[in-house]
C-alpha cells in the first residue's frame, strides 16, 4: 500500500516536471516569435538598429521582392490613381502641381506587362534605374549627363537606342525601337506632338510635381504596374518609405528634447518647455532676372523641415521653383544658418566660386560658417536618382543641420563647399 503511494507521488511529481519544462518551452517559443517578427520588414527600432546603421545598410531589396504584395496601392503621390476592375488595371495619371488643376488627365488601361519603353529625361530613367529594370528600355533621348552603368553598357552594346533631343527627335528610331509606351514629361513640349503621329502611346510622367518627397519616390509604382513587377516597386518603395519616415521621426525626436540651455531662473517656470530654435536655412541665388528659390509648398522644402529646418522663404506659396526680387529674398536670406543652392559645374565649386558671382553673398551669415551646402549637377546623379531617393536627400540635410545623428553618413547630393 505504502509502494503503491510512493509510486503514485513520484508519477504526480513526473508529470509535474514536465507540465513545468513545457510551460518553460512554450515562454521560450513566445519569446523567439517576437524576436523574429521584430527582424522582419520595419522592426529596426525594436532590434535596437541606430538611424546611422540604418543609412549605413544597402538600399536594394530586391532579393526580398518575393515577401511583398503584388497589388499597387497609392498613398503619398497625388497624380496617381489605381484601380483594379475586371478588365484590367486602370491608371489614372494627372499633373498633381495645383497650378495645372485644368490639365487634362490621362488613363491607361492596363491588361498584360510591358516590356519596351523610351525615356526622355533623367527622372524617368531613374524610375526604371532603382528597380534594376533599366533593361526595359529600348530608347531615350540625349542627355548631357548619364551616370548609370548600365544603361551606358546598353547604349554601347545597341540595346538601347538615342532618339535625339525635344524638338528634334529622330522618328524613324523611334518607330524602330517598336516601344510599347513613351514617357514625356509636362515641363517639355519640343517634338512630342511629332510623337504622338507615330502611333505609339504616350504617358506623361509628372513624378517631379509632387510635392511630397515620397509622392515623387511613389511614382515608381507606376513602373511597376506597366513592366508587372509590382512587388519589386512595392519592395523597393517600402524600404524608401522606411528609411525617410524613421530618420524625419529620429530629427523630430532630437528637435524637441527638454532645453539644456533653460536658465536657472527660466527652469523654475517654464521646466516643460522645449527646445524650438531651429537652424534657418535658405536657398537658391541669382539666376539670369531674379534670385531662384524653391518655392515654400516645394518638395524641397518639405525635406528642409523633415530634417529639422527652418526655411526662410517657407511662406511662399510656390509648389515648385520660383523667381523673386534679389533684394527681397537676400533680406531673409542674410542671416540664415546655411543655405543650399546646385548648378552643373566644371571643376570645384568653391565658396569663393560663389562670391565671385556676386560680393554680396560673401556677407551672408552661412558663407560666412561655412555652411553652405552645393550639389553639382554635373558630377552627381542628381537628376536621374535623386527623386526618387529621397531617403538620401533627406541625409544629407540631416548631416549638415544635426550632423550628431548622422555620425558615419556620407552625403551623396548636397555637400559643405570649402
Amino acid at each position: 500500500m505504502l509502494w503503491n503511494r510512493a509510486a503514485e507521488c513520484d508519477r504526480s511529481t513526473a508529470l509535474f516536471s514536465r507540465f513545468i519544462k513545457m510551460r518553460f518551452f512554450l515562454y521560450i517559443l513566445a519569446i523567439a516569435a517576437v524576436l523574429v517578427s521584430c527582424t522582419g520588414n520595419g522592426g529596426d527600432a525594436a532590434t535596437n538598429v541606430t538611424v546611422d546603421e540604418l543609412f549605413a545598410q544597402q538600399d536594394s531589396v530586391l532579393a526580398q521582392a518575393e515577401e511583398y504584395s503584388d497589388t499597387i496601392v497609392i498613398r503619398y503621390a497625388k497624380g496617381l490613381k489605381v484601380d483594379y476592375r475586371e478588365d484590367g488595371i486602370h491608371v489614372t495619371v494627372s499633373n498633381p502641381d495645383p497650378s495645372a488643376k485644368h490639365s487634362k488627365a490621362e488613363e491607361i488601361i492596363i491588361t498584360k506587362p510591358s516590356s519596351r519603353f523610351i525615356c526622355t529625361t533623367a527622372l524617368q530613367l531613374g524610375n526604371f534605374e532603382v528597380l534594376g529594370l533599366e533593361d526595359r528600355i529600348v530608347g531615350m533621348n540625349s542627355l548631357r549627363n548619364l551616370f548609370s552603368p548600365r544603361m551606358k553598357e546598353q547604349i554601347e552594346n545597341g540595346k538601347t537606342v538615342k532618339i535625339g533631343k525635344e524638338g528634334n527627335f529622330d522618328l524613324e528610331t523611334v518607330i524602330a525601337t517598336q516601344p510599347d509606351y513613351i514617357f514625356v514629361s509636362a515641363s517639355k513640349h519640343g517634338g512630342f506632338e511629332a510623337l504622338k503621329d507615330c502611333g505609339i502611346p504616350l504617358i506623361s510622367h509628372h513624378g517631379y510635381k509632387e510635392s511630397h518627397p515620397l509622392g515623387q519616390a511613389e511614382w515608381i509604382k507606376l513602373i511597376g504596374l506597366l513592366t508587372g513587377e509590382t512587388k519589386r516597386a512595392n519592395a523597393v518603395f517600402a524600404d524608401i518609405e522606411r528609411k525617410y519616415n524613421t530618420l524625419k521621426d529620429e530629427v523630430a525626436k532630437a528637435t524637441t528634447q527638454p532645453s539644456n540651455s533653460t536658465s536657472s531662473t527660466q527652469s523654475t517656470t517654464s521646466t516643460n518647455s522645449t527646445s524650438s530654435t531651429l537652424p534657418t536655412v535658405a536657398s537658391g541665388r541669382q539666376m539670369r532676372d531674379g534670385w531662384y528659390i524653391v518655392g515654400g509648398k516645394s518638395y524641397m522644402a518639405q525635406i528642409f523641415k523633415d530634417a529639422g529646418a527652418d526655411y526662410v522663404m517657407k511662406d511662399n506659396e510656390d509648389s515648385g521653383g520660383t523667381t523673386l526680387d534679389f533684394e527681397a529674398v537676400y533680406a531673409k536670406s542674410v542671416h540664415a544658418d546655411f543655405w543650399q543652392t546646385d548648378d552643373s559645374f566644371d571643376g570645384e565649386f568653391t565658396l569663393k566660386t560663389l562670391a565671385d558671382e556676386d560680393e554680396r553673398y560673401a556677407t551672408m551669415e552661412a558663407y560666412k560658417k561655412g555652411h553652405v551646402l552645393f550639389c553639382n549637377l554635373s558630377a552627381t546623379p542628381y537628376r536621374e536618382l535623386a527623386s526618387v531617393q529621397p531617403h538620401l536627400l533627406l541625409a544629407d540635410f540631416v548631416k549638415a543641420f544635426h550632423p550628431e545623428i548622422l555620425k558615419n553618413y556620407e552625403p551623396r547630393y548636397y555637400k559643405l563647399i570649402k
